[in-house]
């Protein structure tokens, strides 16, 4: 977080806690509980890590939305950059996406984790450069942006059915022989 005027990780996680809080999606309490419900079984907490120039804040699928345009309005996170899944095995399908602010010249990374079934709300009608990497994701993770427009195949055959960048998926080379690495 450099740069003249760039807000400090404390700063950024405190407006995106009041600012989901308002819209009663995360609780506003303090940062050092666990993401999840807090004690009373309210709303979610989030959780924020920050590593070099870099703040992560994990968020409920439920404020996916609330908490990127947070980022775009109150943040002025202007310059939507990327957005990708990673699997996480049992823990389930996590979608990061990336923006940046160029007058305030600070990054966030919003992180939600999707159990079971991935489903998550689509983000193009807050950052229209969301489109394609919301297909993409579709399409390598199985990720299923509800309200995107069209959720077309980019880079795959039509009728695939699957989904090659979650790792129970099985490389076609490896059914014929087993990986070197694993000898």
């Amino acid at each position: 977080m450099t740069g003249t005027g760039a807000m400090t990780p404390d700063v950024i996680t405190d407006r995106l806690r009041a600012a989901l809080a308002t819209a009663g999606l995360a609780d506003a309490g303090p940062a050092d509980r666990d993401l999840g419900r807090d004690r009373a079984g309210g709303a979610a907490v989030l959780d924020a890590e920050t590593t070099q120039d870099m703040l992560t804040v994990t968020v409920p699928p439920q404020a996916w939305v609330a908490a990127l345009a947070c980022a775009r309005d109150e943040l002025g996170c202007d310059f939507f950059d990327w957005l990708t899944g990673v699997d996480e095995l049992d823990a389930g399908v996590a979608v990061l996406a990336h923006v940046y602010s160029l007058a305030g010249r600070h990054h966030l990374l919003l992180r939600t984790l999707l159990p079971g079934e991935p489903r998550l709300a689509t983000a193009t009608g807050i950052y229209r450069g969301a489109d394609w990497h919301e297909r993409e994701t579709h399409e390598m993770f199985g990720v299923v942006f509800e309200g995107h427009p069209r959720l077309d195949p980019l880079l795959l055959p039509d009728g695939f059915g699957q989904v090659p960048l979650r790792k129970d998926f099985v490389l076609a080379a490896r059914r014929e022989r087993d990986w070197p690495g694993a000898k």
